[in-house]
């Protein structure tokens, strides 16, 4: 019983000291291999787990900000350092338009995988994650996933990111908003306004968590007119975090 009290009380402190951005955080996402410009007037920095030093993480906070660290959590990158780690039975079909391919969620090797980069953003210092391609079950994956294999694993993911103190995003995945939204600390979201989906995240604004938002530009010089288009939309919640960017998530952004 003692035992048993201890752990709940020792779940109950990391549960508490996990860092959740408010409505009004601003934030900059910058996930190109160059040099991350931590000169952006922003709150949160959105970078690459793999690719970000711990130097640059220690210095971003350092300086007030906080560090959300970005992998794929439903996707295999070959060109990662621990791509070796991956069964060939637990890769799918190639994700359309990217070179990626799908993996199986259900695997408990995947899940390990996962675990591992968790700990590596735990250990990096990172204060959140941003698990990408968790909505593979509404594309052709190869593995017949299902919604509640979707799911299950979500809920897994976002269990395991506070299990290492870390906050952790819902990244799209609209049609489970409504399952999932207990889950996780906060939202990100790309081109809803263009595909008139974002009034599918009314249960995060209800539950007063951060939603950030993103529409993509072919090129900067686009860029004024897409803000305008984009930041006076009826498709856009005012509590959106927006921000216009371009495909290659550079350091170059706008916002609303």
């Amino acid at each position: 019983m003692l035992i048993a009290l201890l752990m709940l009380v020792c779940s109950s402190s990391v549960y508490a000291a996990i860092w959740r951005p408010s409505v009004t955080t601003t934030f900059q996402w910058q996930l190109d291999s160059g040099h991350i410009n931590t000169h952006v007037d922003a709150h949160v920095y959105d970078v690459d787990l793999f690719d970000v030093s711990t130097s640059t993480i220690h210095s971003l906070q350092s300086s007030g900000k906080k560090v959300i660290c970005y992998f794929s959590a439903g996707s295999y990158e070959g060109w990662r350092s621990d791509h070796s780690a991956f069964p060939s039975d637990v890769i799918g079909h190639k994700l359309d338009g990217w070179n990626e391919k799908w993996l199986d969620i259900r695997d408990g090797r995947v899940k390990s995988i996962m675990s591992a980069r968790l700990k590596k953003a735990q250990d990096k210092g990172c204060d959140g994650v941003e698990p990408d391609n968790v909505d593979g079950y509404t594309n052709d994956n190869g593995f017949h996933l299902t919604a509640h294999d979707q799911l299950t694993f979500n809920k897994w993911l976002a269990t395991e990111a506070h299990n290492h103190g870390l906050s952790v995003g819902l990244k799209n995945d609209v049609d489970q908003i409504q399952e999932l939204q207990s889950h996780f600390d906060w939202a990100l979201n790309e081109e809803c306004v263009n595909y008139n989906e974002c009034k599918k995240y009314q249960p995060f604004i209800d539950a007063h968590k951060a939603v950030f938002h993103v529409e993509y530009v072919d090129s900067h010089s686009s860029g004024s007119s897409k803000k305008s288009s984009v930041c006076h939309s009826s498709r856009r919640p005012q509590q959106f975090i927006t921000l216009i960017k371009d495909w290659d998530l550079t350091d170059w952004r706008l916002t609303c």
